[in-house]
């Protein structure tokens, strides 16, 4: 999320200013020393070698990933890999030495992928904490409790790791707090009322959990929430009427994936700051309130997967960065005006959304940033050659189950596209020899003909055609 990824970076940058501050600092103390070298000796694997500078008898104050603000007292522990690089992860457990760090307040172990074991029992010894961002690793178990106790924190996050059970009500003790974000677990059970009592908190991300039952009315005691996730649960029921108290700085609201249900509530369109709204893969049913039309400054609305119905409303946006409404009742004719115009839409998904034009007439004010176009299951004609002969760094195109009729072979094939799904139109000519270059497609049940050039794909990727031959269809006849 953007808002996250910001304020994270914030933190960070802060880590860093400490680095520089802390470079005259004297040699650090022999206990900080003792208990940075045991977590090491926890470590089973380094394959990048991100902690060769710790070497005993020279000075852990610079060390990597090492700060001292307070004379030679390590204040803070910075390990961070890259995501999706292996080669930056570490492998272990977190030794419980690091108790001996007395003046640690901030630990970052962020993308090592597979550091394991409980959630550590030293941070409880070392009750100063203001931040702790252990992220993207394999910790599991509970949660414990005593994290209640851990009062000063600013920033809380474990977000990315195995940890199941509930998320403890101590939670709320935590008054300081302007960050929480414990998504991507397997968190379970009902969110915790007392979370009410994070009168500070900006960012709560409880997103990908197993968390089920009701969204509890906890949004008076939020009123500085800019970040509200709580999408990929079991969430069911209505969004509380007391979520419009968020309404002057809420910019995130991600609820998405859950068994939410009834009319999509009115009130809605009173979040003026709001830059991204999903609330796909719900039981949402009825109209898209006329409220929304006043939501000025959405760039990202994701309402796919559930079951509303027309009318939708004229969108008064000066720009659209992504716009998904597939999979709905909705019968919208044509593509929006306010969509067309978009100078910065780079994601089109109107599947199955009851569209009747021809592909030709579609001319968006700009084609330059679009990654994504989902048309698929409409009755779209014509052909998308002039509209993918514009698009530069198209990622996906999907068309399926249309009437386009066009020759394969006009067709121009950005650099950066991957997936290509056509399927089920009347779309005649031969397979190009760019199609090598794909990840994904599907150009099964046209009218293509002509002996395959070399691919990868899998035979339904080209059945029912005219006369399609060659691998992984049957051999060309000579």
């Amino acid at each position: 999320m953007h808002c996250s990824l910001v304020l994270t970076a914030s933190l960070l940058v802060l880590s860093l200013l400490r680095l520089s501050l802390a470079a005259s600092a004297a040699a650090c103390h022999p206990d900080d020393e003792a208990g940075l070298l045991g977590f090491k000796s926890g470590i089973t694997a380094d394959p990048s070698g991100m902690l060769a500078s710790w070497k005993k008898g020279s000075d852990c104050c610079k060390w990597f990933g090492i700060t001292c603000l307070t004379g030679p007292r390590v204040t803070a522990l910075t390990l961070v890999g890259r995501p999706g690089n292996l080669t930056t992860s570490l492998s272990g457990k977190i030794s419980p030495s690091l108790s001996k760090l007395k003046f640690l307040d901030s630990i970052y172990l962020q993308d090592l992928k597979n550091i394991s074991g409980p959630f550590p029992d030293f941070i409880f010894a070392l009750p100063n904490f203001i931040i702790i961002y252990i992220e993207n690793n394999m910790l599991s178990g509970p949660i414990p409790a005593r994290v209640g106790n851990l009062t000063q924190l600013i920033a809380f996050s474990v977000e990315g790791n195995r940890f199941s059970g509930p998320i403890p009500s101590s939670i709320g003790n935590l008054g300081q707090l302007s960050q929480l974000k414990l998504g991507g677990n397997r968190l379970s059970g009902a969110i915790p009322a007392t979370l009410n009592r994070l009168s500070n908190l900006t960012l709560l991300s409880l997103e990908r959990n197993q968390l089920s039952g009701p969204i509890p009315d906890i949004f008076p005691g939020l009123s500085s929430l800019i970040s509200l996730s709580f999408s990929h649960n079991k969430l069911t029921g209505k969004i509380p009427t007391s979520l419009p108290i968020l309404a002057p700085k809420l910019r995130f609201l991600e609820l998405g994936h859950n068994s939410l249900s009834g009319p999509i509530p009115g009130f809605l369109g009173n979040f003026h700051a709001l830059d991204t709204l999903d609330l796909s893969w719900n039981n949402y049913t009825g109209p898209v309130p006329k409220t929304f039309s006043n939501l000025t400054k959405i760039f990202n609305l994701d309402l796919s997967h559930n079951r509303l119905t027309d009318p939708f409303p004229v969108m008064n946006v000066k720009g659209i960065e992504s716009l998904d409404l597939s999979h709905n009742l909705f019968n919208l004719g044509s593509i929006p005006k306010w969509v067309i115009s978009s100078p910065i839409i780079y994601s089109l998904k109107l599947a199955k959304c009851g569209l009747k034009i021809k592909l030709d007439d579609f001319r968006p004010e700009q084609t330059y940033f679009y990654d994504y176009i989902d048309l698929s299951e409409n009755e779209v004609t014509g052909s998308p050659v002039q509209l993918l002969n514009r698009t530069d760094y198209l990622v996906g195109f999907y068309a399926s189950g249309n009437k386009l009729k066009f020759d394969l072979g006009s067709l121009r094939f950005a650099k950066t596209l991957r997936d290509l799904d056509l399927s089920r139109n009347v779309i005649y000519g031969k397979v190009p020899k760019a199609v090598s270059g794909l990840s994904k497609l599907n150009v099964s049940r046209n009218h293509l003909c002509g002996a395959l050039p070399p691919n990868k794909f899998p035979a339904a990727s080209f059945a029912g055609n005219d006369c399609l031959c060659g691998s992984p269809l049957p051999p060309c006849k000579a």
